[in-house]
């Protein structure tokens, strides 16, 4: 995994590590899944039933082992999780990692061994798998994106599409996979996009450069980005100094013509449709950044199997 590097684009981003991450909700996750599964809804709970009752019927007390493996090539995401989600299931429960988060893998690999009373295993299976084959998943094609891009000084970041609830797992399997994490949410960055300036009539010229520079008294410790969707805007947000200026929905000349225009006043960043087709070429024109909501709502899980001992 690729960590923190003390150079001027971090002010601008940054890669989470799991230390970074709250495990206080990263459990209550884990709760809400293991609830869900156990319990159901309040729909079904008139039935009276609840637990494991397949596993319930079928399995003693006997101490189980089964070994992760993965059915492909991946990059690997959540294996910390797996002693949380143990510890949460039943006590006695253990996970035994052969592989660490960032692991470039390929398919018929152990990724670790859990031991522990077969009944907690058989359990906690399906939640197991659902996390790792899910953070996995955004993992490895982020890598993807990355390995695209090829050698270049553009970062690749992540954006705010992400699954309710999820977002700071998925911002990690997003780093695991080589990408930068954006704002993690609405409090720690100033980003005006085009809808805060058509809401305040503040689209072009003076009333564009008063906007930011009214964001920059009412926060003065926070990074100021703007969203501009044609090349008029970009001088008044340049008189305004602006840190950074978002170009959305630019075409490879608009984006061109852009950096031109700026001229390294202040960083850059190009979103909007980026696709494993298209980064390539975005890559290598001068960006600063390039933000992409698809390493996370385009990916797919990974196959990810438990096979039991």
């Amino acid at each position: 995994m690729r960590h923190r590097n003390v150079t001027k684009k971090t002010r601008f981003c940054e890669q989470l590590s799991w230390k970074d991450l709250n495990i206080s909700s990263i459990r209550q996750l884990i709760r809400l899944a293991k609830s869900e599964d156990l319990r159901g809804t309040a729909l079904n709970r008139q039935l009276k039933q609840h637990g494991d009752v397949t596993t319930r019927a079928l399995v003693g007390s006997q101490i189980g082992k089964a070994t992760i493996v993965a059915r492909e090539s991946m990059v690997v995401c959540g294996l910390p999780l797996l002693q949380h989600i143990l510890d949460i299931y039943g006590k006695s429960c253990y996970f035994t990692p052969l592989q660490k988060d960032g692991d470039q893998i390929e398919a018929g690999t152990s990724l670790g061994y859990l031991k522990g009373p077969a009944r907690t295993l058989l359990t906690a299976e399906r939640i197991i798998l659902n996390f790792i084959q899910r953070l996995s998943g955004i993992s490895s094609h982020t890598h993807r994106y990355v390995e695209t891009m090829g050698k270049t000084s553009t970062r690749l970041l992540d954006t705010r599409k992400t699954t309710p609830g999820y977002r700071n797992l998925e911002k990690y399997a997003v780093s695991c996979g080589g990408g930068w994490n954006h704002r993690i949410g609405l409090y720690d960055r100033v980003l005006i996009k085009d809808n805060h300036l058509a809401a305040s009539h503040a689209t072009k010229g003076e009333s564009l450069s008063l906007a930011v520079k009214k964001t920059r008294r009412d926060n003065p410790s926070l990074l100021i980005e703007v969203e501009v969707d044609h090349l008029k805007q970009i001088p008044p947000i340049l008189s305004a100094k602006a840190d950074i200026i978002l170009l959305d929905n630019f075409s490879l000349s608009q984006l061109k013509k852009a950096i031109h225009l700026i001229a390294g006043k202040t960083a850059t960043e190009a979103s909007g449709g980026i696709t494993l087709k298209t980064i390539r070429k975005l890559s290598n024109i001068g960006l600063d950044y390039i933000s992409c909501g698809a390493l996370v709502h385009q990916s797919t899980w990974v196959d990810i199997g438990l096979d039991w001992a």
